[in-house]
């Protein structure tokens, strides 16, 4: 029987055997003293590698983007933000609810780009009447789409022109970084590069890198003592966590400059579905490949393919996501089973307009 093909996430992942080993070797302290020694290592590699002074490991990546929006903005204030941004749209309104911070919410393009006049328009005068524009926050990647360099050049120098800070949401920094590697460059020296836009950046370790959990909050020193005490109020204070700190360390170690295979095995996927009648490779730029299904046939072709042990998610856009469990006989056999799906449906759309029936 053949395992399954598991393309709804790179959250799927499970531990490598190094991974595992790593995990059971760390040394730990209690973190809530700050005495652990794998998650202080962790912090302090993470934070040296993208350019800051401080960070601080969280158990998920909603906690670290409100840690780090909390840390920026307080009571009235305002961030500026993609419509449909993560942390906006996706994230619960933890901004708002836990921190009474105004999200400003903007259109964003087919790519997540706010246009520069939309967000320098949205930044507000200083007037008892408006809340605070404190806050620019951005995405990268976006929806499989990485910022242009320039972009985030340009929409930083605009916000501190502005007097505003700078977040990146970076849950696929290193995906963005692997897209934008330029000639004698490490991955982790295209994530510094971007990095260098921003004052703070969250940086997930259990998508693309592998580990079980984790994210980390990167900023000064300052920035982060602050989040550190929303942390606490947000239920983050664990104990032993160099359990889980280990996973990333290892993952920052070991699978970095690996995220390219996965870039490799999305383009092998969206040219294996390039001309079928009836679907849409609309974007696969790094490890996420969206496609449009004609006539409402997206559910169907969900359901075949789950019959056939291959898993993916959306409606009529479906969304395939690789990641390091998954391999090139795996993406052949995903681009073998659309395929005969649009082939077997083909046949009988033929056959019932030779009997003049319908096949829906």
């Amino acid at each position: 029987m053949n395992p399954t093909v598991d393309l709804r996430s790179d959250t799927v992942t499970q531990p490598t055997a190094a991974m595992r080993a790593a995990m059971m070797a760390a040394p730990l302290g209690d973190d809530v003293f700050g005495d652990d020694p794998s998650v202080n290592a962790l912090q302090e590699r993470v934070a040296s590698m993208l350019g800051f002074e401080a960070a601080l490991f969280m158990p998920t990546g909603t906690q670290s983007n409100l840690c780090g929006l909390m840390a920026h903005c307080g009571r009235g204030d305002e961030y500026i933000v993609g419509q449909l941004a993560h942390t906006y749209k996706y994230e619960g309104g933890g901004a708002a609810v836990l921190g009474s911070i105004q999200p400003q919410p903007l259109a964003q393009n087919a790519a997540g780009h706010m246009a520069l006049a939309d967000i320098a328009a949205a930044i507000k005068p200083d007037d008892a009447h408006f809340a605070r524009t404190k806050l620019l926050c951005l995405e990268n990647t976006w929806n499989g789409h990485p910022m242009p360099m320039d972009y985030l050049a340009q929409a930083s120098a605009m916000a501190r022109a502005h007097g505003l800070a700078v977040h990146l949401d970076g849950a696929r920094l290193f995906n963005a970084a692997t897209a934008a590697v330029q000639p004698g460059e490490t991955v982790a020296d295209a994530a510094r590069r971007i990095c260098s836009h921003f004052d703070s950046v969250s940086v997930c370790f259990s998508k693309g890198l592998g580990a079980p959990v984790g994210s980390a909050l990167c900023g000064s020193k300052a920035l982060i003592a602050r989040a550190h005490r929303v942390r606490k109020m947000a239920g983050g204070g664990m104990r032993q966590s160099g359990i889980l700190a280990a996973a990333a360390l290892h993952a920052l170690e070991h699978h970095l400059e690996r995220l390219a295979d996965d870039h490799a095995l999305a383009q092998r996927l969206a040219h294996g579905l390039q001309g079928l009648a009836g679907l849409q490779v609309r974007s696969a730029q790094t490890n996420i490949v969206f496609v449009d299904v004609a006539d409402g046939r997206g559910p169907a072709l969900l359901a075949s393919l789950k019959e056939q042990g291959i898993l993916a998610t959306g409606l009529i856009g479906l969304r395939f996501v690789t990641h390091l469990d998954v391999g090139a006989a795996g993406i052949d056999r995903t681009v073998q089973a659309v395929r005969a799906f649009f082939a077997q449906d083909a046949k009988a759309s033929g056959a019932a307009a030779a009997t003049g029936a319908s096949v829906y």
